[in-house]
C-alpha cells in the first residue's frame, strides 16, 4: 500500500512569534518524533519551507513533487505551501546526519516569496557573504526574544526575512529562474486563482472573467512569466495534483477524477493520457515500481 500524504499545519514553537519559526535540522527531527510524523513520508505543509544546508554539512537529498534534488553544502531550497515533499529515509541516511536550518512561515507573513528557481540556490562570491549575513541576522533576532516588545520583534523579523529573500533572489543564477513573478498583476493573480479553483473549473475563460481580464491579456501575461500558455499552465497544475494523488494515496482513478472536477472518469483518463502518455493506473504502477 502506498504512503498517504500527511497534511501538515503550521504549529509554531511556544517561544516563536505568530507566523514564523526558525528550526535547525536536529530540532525538526525531534519535533517529528514528538508529533509522530515520519519525515521520510510524503508531507504537504500549508506553509513555506526555506531549507538551508550549512557550509560544513554533507549534501541533503530532498524530493519535491517527484523531483529529487540534492542541496549542496551552503545551498538553499524553497518548498512552497501545498507542494508534496520528502526528506531522506533511514537512521544513517543523509537527513539523519546533515546540519542546517529551516525557516518556516505562514503565507502572508512577508509580502514577497523566495526566488522561484528550478532547484537549489547556491550563493557564490559576494552574494554568499551577503546572504549569510542576512541569515545570521535573522537567526539572531529570532532568538532574541524579550529585549523588545513582541510587536517590534515581529516587525523586525518580517523585515529581516524580506532582506534574506531579496538577497537570495539576486544570488540565483538567471538560468535557474522558474519564471515566478511576485506582487500583483495578471500572472500572480491567475496563479493564485488556479491554486484556489483548479478542481472547480478547467477553463481559462472562467479565470479571465473572474479576474477581470480578457483571455488574450491573461495568456500574454502567463507566457511572459512562464514561457507557456495559460491553458498549458492550468493543465500542468491539474496533472501535478493527479500524480500526487495517484502515487501517494490509494484513491481509485474515478475518485481522483471526481476530486479534480471531472464529471466523467473517462474524460479524466483521456486528459491524463494526453499529457503524460499513460493512463492514470499505468502511471501509478510505473511510479510505484509495480508495473
Amino acid at each position: 500500500m502506498a504512503s498517504t500524504i500527511t497534511d501538515v499545519a503550521y504549529r509554531p514553537a511556544l517561544s516563536a512569534p505568530i507566523g514564523m519559526d526558525v528550526v535547525d535540522f536536529a530540532e525538526l527531527r525531534a519535533r517529528g518524533r514528538r508529533r509522530g510524523i515520519d519525515l521520510s513520508s510524503p508531507q504537504r505543509p500549508d506553509f513555506h519551507h526555506l531549507i538551508h544546508v550549512h557550509p560544513d554539512s554533507a549534501p541533503l537529498p530532498h524530493t519535491v513533487d517527484f523531483t529529487r534534488y540534492v542541496v549542496p553544502a551552503g545551498g538553499w531550497l524553497w518548498v512552497r505551501p501545498g507542494q508534496v515533499h520528502q526528506y531522506g529515509a533511514g537512521p544513517e541516511g543523509p537527513w539523519a546526519v546533515a546540519t542546517g536550518d529551516i525557516v518556516i512561515w505562514r503565507p502572508g507573513f512577508v509580502p514577497d516569496d523566495p526566488p522561484d528557481t528550478a532547484g537549489p540556490v547556491v550563493p557564490a562570491g559576494p552574494h554568499a557573504r551577503s546572504v549569510d549575513l542576512a541569515r545570521r541576522h535573522l537567526v539572531a533576532e529570532y532568538a532574541d526574544v524579550g529585549t523588545m516588545p513582541l510587536e517590534a520583534h515581529n516587525k523586525a523579523l518580517r523585515m529581516l526575512l524580506t532582506v534574506l529573500l531579496l538577497r537570495l533572489a539576486h544570488a540565483a543564477p538567471p538560468e535557474t529562474a522558474g519564471g515566478g513573478t511576485a506582487g500583483d498583476g495578471p500572472f500572480p493573480r491567475f496563479r493564485a486563482a488556479v491554486e484556489r479553483d483548479f478542481t472547480r473549473t478547467h477553463r481559462v475563460a472562467d479565470y479571465a472573467a473572474a479576474l477581470g481580464y480578457s483571455v488574450r491579456t491573461l495568456t500574454r501575461a502567463v507566457h511572459a512569466a512562464t514561457g507557456t500558455t495559460a491553458k498549458a499552465y492550468l493543465d500542468a497544475r491539474i496533472v501535478l495534483e493527479a500524480k500526487r494523488l495517484l502515487v501517494h494515496t490509494d484513491r481509485t482513478a474515478a475518485d481522483v477524477a471526481r476530486h479534480l472536477g471531472f464529471a466523467d472518469p473517462s474524460d479524466f483518463g483521456a486528459f491524463f493520457r494526453r499529457h503524460d502518455g499513460r493512463t492514470p493506473l499505468e502511471f501509478r504502477a510505473a511510479a510505484r515500481g509495480t508495473a
